[in-house]
């Protein structure tokens, strides 16, 4: 069963060099708004939001989606970067929940991803 979501990520202390492997790893992984993310040939921001809705499937949770697409954005960033997501469940109308996976669960997907 499919849910509903809107989902704001911000990306924090990335760096800038880059940004367009951290924003295409981002597509990949949700549905954002093309017009959410920085335009290239203009500065860029200390900090990337995306704002996107799609479905979590298969039955994944909030915190698994933040955990996929903090990994991805680690990937891309070759390193550390503090991402946020802040998911809101758009089938019913609850407040929205906020993940912010740490510096140590960065370690920790490192070492299992050597």
């Amino acid at each position: 069963m499919s849910r509903c979501y809107r989902m704001k990520v911000t990306v924090q202390h990335y760096v800038r060099a880059h940004v367009r492997e951290i924003v295409a790893a981002m597509s990949e992984e949700w549905e954002f708004e093309s017009d959410t993310f920085p335009k290239m040939d203009q500065p860029l921001p200390d900090e990337l939001s995306a704002l996107g809705t799609s479905s979590l499937c298969g039955g994944e949770s909030e915190e698994e989606f933040a955990e996929r697409l903090s990994q991805a954005v680690w990937k891309a960033n070759q390193g550390y970067c503090h991402v946020e997501v802040q998911a809101t469940y758009l089938d019913v109308d609850p407040p929205s929940t906020i993940h912010s996976p740490s510096m140590d669960d960065y370690r920790q997907w490192k070492e299992t991803a050597a």
